[in-house]
């Protein structure tokens, strides 16, 4: 897959023509939510490209906010709040695809630009940045397929209920085992993309579960919950999809290396978060950005594991940040 390379330096950035046009301009992130490793990187990474670009004076400023709740009703508060404060644009990472349509309306029809990412909404006159979470899913029976081809009983781990993202990868997931139908999902549960609350998720179904699960489909930030869960009930470890956490990393390279365990990793990059805000800066620019863009996930697999490991923080989730001239490169892709 191809990978971004992180700009940092700043006259990189202000050797980019007619950023001037937007040294006036305020940019607000609107977060539903900030409960696991995946989000916390992404806000992270939101400041690592955003404090630079604010102190170089490509954007006037580049606030970010998470709402206490993964509630779409406190989030459409939330942005029309931003309305009322001024912005020139809001990133949004939305927890419906539709709930907040309303408050995104509003929003343009006050001449504000919307980018939503990751959590993406549907009101039309939004721009969209997503990666294809269907084929996301999918590819994990792909991959099954290689390795099992015998196929089996399995276990889907869903993410957040009701979240766009989590809809797609089930549904993608869901695709995968109708065109390879020796794969049966036998139970699901849902992890909201959190190691601990998958972990909890699991151990309350395995006793309902045949002995025979061979593999479990995941969304991320769920694998190792799992690998735990299943050890704690004895049970025999199954092919476990991971979701580039580096708990989840970190279990495997131990699995890898005590018996040769296989599995593979897959995740949207968390610093799609900086690609949106590279996207409203050049919208606030006055260039012509398609309004459905797309980027590829971020995969690991096993020949990868170990340098992806060694990049990837305690804690936090492998990554990738996107510069100017990444976000000028998929805009071009686009149209």
């Amino acid at each position: 897959m191809k990978h971004f390379v992180v700009m940092t330096g700043l006259t990189v950035l202000l050797t980019s023509t007619a950023l001037a046009e937007t040294s006036a301009k305020r940019i607000a992130l609107s977060n539903n939510y900030a409960g696991n490793s995946w989000r916390q990187a992404m806000l992270q990474s939101w400041e690592t490209i955003t404090k630079p670009a604010v102190e170089a004076g490509i954007v006037a400023a580049a606030d970010a906010f998470t709402t206490a709740e993964n509630q779409a009703t406190e989030q459409a508060a939330q942005i029309q709040n931003m309305i009322l404060e001024g912005y020139d644009a809001i990133v949004v990472n939305a927890a419906s695809p539709t709930a907040l349509n309303g408050a995104v309306k509003e929003a343009c029809d006050a001449g504000i630009t919307v980018v939503s990412f990751d959590g993406i909404v549907t009101e039309p006159c939004a721009w969209r940045i997503a990666v294809d979470f269907k084929q996301m899913g999918k590819d994990q029976l792909t991959y099954l397929a290689e390795k099992l081809p015998e196929g089996g009983k399995l276990l889907e781990i869903r993410g957040l209920a009701g979240v766009f993202v989590d809809d797609e990868i089930s549904a993608g997931i869901h695709e995968g085992v109708a065109e390879n139908p020796q794969f049966e999902i036998v139970g699901s549960v849902h992890g909201d993309w959190a190691q601990d609350v998958a972990q909890k998720a699991v151990a309350g179904i395995l006793p309902s579960l045949p002995e025979d699960i061979v593999g479990v489909v995941t969304q991320g930030g769920d694998g190792y919950g799992a690998a735990q869960a299943f050890a704690a009930a004895g049970r025999e470890m199954p092919l476990i999809i991971m979701g580039n956490r580096q708990d989840e990393l970190a279990w495997w390279k131990e699995q890898k290396d005590a018996n040769g365990y296989e599995t593979m990793s897959v995740s949207i990059a968390p610093g799609v978060s900086t690609l949106a805000f590279w996207v409203a800066q050049q919208i606030l620019d006055g260039q012509d950005v398609p309004k459905e863009l797309v980027v590829p996930f971020l995969r690991i697999d096993q020949d990868g594991l170990e340098a992806s490991l060694e990049t990837t923080p305690a804690g936090g989730v492998a990554n990738v940040e996107y510069s100017l001239e990444d976000a000028q490169a998929v805009i071009a892709a686009a149209k």
